[in-house]
């Protein structure tokens, strides 16, 4: 009769505990349906509070249960964690569904755990389009290592959509800005002062530079006739800027001088004819020499042409940009260049010999003297070297330096109106 009695009791504690067992799962079942329900524009928020409190739930829930089946391993769980595992195990074992709870109770990434695909997926919807699993492993692999081709590519368009930005903004070209005093320019010391920069290999004298010799040369062309009037040719074709694409003759030097050829053949009428011979590729050392045997044979084929100008872009310290705002444009500035044939080591020198020295240095000072008129700060000073430059083949040669190898193509390009403006004004005589 006694044992009946205990086994009765025995009996009755285990229903008991299985039943306090059955009401914590439909709980914690019923809390997991609850925070389910949450609607999707709180979800983050609601995703941290459900976490925690079934974090705190299943602890609760560990605790009982070790307590009720497994007394020893909460005084085990402070003392060896090897044991508790074991325990934990044994428990788990017993009791499947909380086993699965527990292992997956803990899954909830970290924000700053965000993947790559996340964050492409999040550009794909961003940008109006979207990917497969196909497209979106192809470009983990590019941002991996993007190829040479595709930077070039990059270049590319952004060189276009900045010409696009720039031929949209129309250039208008500027009435006279500063009144410049002449008389004071009569004074060598005045004109050296405003409007030269002489290389320290060479000297020039007063007799050279006279703004009344200089400014009584005609400058003056006929737009109309048969054939070119302007060639525009590169020495140095290889010359490029900060945004230049390598093997893009578009967006180096000669992709400036073409367009300065089409504003001068659009919107100033003359015929212009632009040479793209390079002669620089292997050496610049020579190109001078290399350059001058085919520029000569062209003025031989086009007698019509009366003004050459050799384009080129400066070399300067990277910490020194030449552009300014010009009328809301990023514009490279620039600089009007002459050899003399002279050097202090050598004086003249005659096998450099230049029959159109002087009429060189007027076309200068007449081109620099409309731009400090019309656009001041667009140029910087005349420079005077010691060489010749193969400016002697024409009386109306020029030698540009255009802006420098840290200018952006856009604001080479954008340099390009005001220069043709300045060129026009002179060549017309205005």
């Amino acid at each position: 009769m006694c044992i009946v009695v205990k086994e009765k009791v025995f009996i009755d504690k285990l229903i008991k505990k299985l039943l306090l067992l059955a009401l914590l799962f439909l709980g914690l079942q019923a809390l997991t349906k609850s925070c389910g329900a949450v609607s999707s524009g709180s979800a983050e928020k609601q995703d941290t509070i459900k976490g925690a409190m079934l974090k705190g739930l299943a602890d609760e829930a560990e605790m009982l249960l070790y307590g009720q089946f497994m007394p020893g391993a909460v005084l085990a769980a402070g003392r060896d964690g090897g044991m508790l595992r074991l325990l934990q195990e044994q428990l788990d074992a017993l009791f499947p569904l909380y086993g699965y709870m527990m292992r997956n109770m803990g899954e909830y990434p970290e924000e700053s755990q965000t993947d790559i695909r996340t964050i492409l997926l999040a550009e794909a919807e961003e940008s109006g389009y979207s990917m497969d699993d196909g497209q979106m492993a192809e470009n983990i692999g590019q941002q991996e290592a993007m190829p040479q081709e595709s930077l070039n590519d990059l270049l590319r368009a952004e060189n276009e959509a900045a010409m696009q930005i720039q031929q949209s903004s129309d250039f208008i070209p500027h009435t006279i800005q500063n009144q410049i005093d002449m008389e004071a320019l009569n004074h060598y010391e005045t004109l050296i002062q405003q409007f030269y920069t002489i290389d320290a290999n060479t000297t020039a004298g007063s007799d050279q530079l006279n703004v009344g010799k200089m400014m009584g040369m005609d400058m003056r062309i006929a737009k109309d006739g048969d054939g070119p009037q302007i060639l525009i040719y590169h020495t140095h074709s290889q010359e490029a800027f900060s945004d230049s694409v390598p093997g893009d003759a578009s967006t180096s030097i000669m992709g400036v001088g073409e367009h300065l050829t089409e504003i001068l053949t659009n919107e100033y009428g003359y015929q212009v004819l632009h040479h793209l011979g390079q002669y620089d590729i292997d050496s610049r050392d020579d190109s001078y020499s290399v350059a001058l045997t085919e520029i000569e044979q062209i003025l031989q084929e086009y007698p019509s042409i009366q003004v050459v100008i050799d384009l080129h872009r400066d070399e300067m310290p990277e910490t020194t940009r030449l552009v300014m705002d010009l009328d809301g444009r990023p514009t490279a500035r620039f600089m009007f260049f002459n050899g003399l044939s002279r050097t202090k080591k050598t004086g003249n020198i005659a096998y450099l010999y230049n029959e159109n020295l002087d009429s060189n240095l007027a076309f200068s000072f007449q081109m620099q003297l409309k731009a400090v008129e019309y656009y001041p700060g667009l140029t910087r000073k005349i420079y005077l070297k010691g060489y010749r430059y193969n400016m002697h083949l024409r009386p109306r040669s020029l030698l540009i330096e255009l802006g420098a190898q840290n200018n952006t193509v856009e604001e080479a390009m954008n340099a390009c109106e005001p220069l043709a403006h300045i060129l026009d004004m002179v060549l017309s005589g205005e």
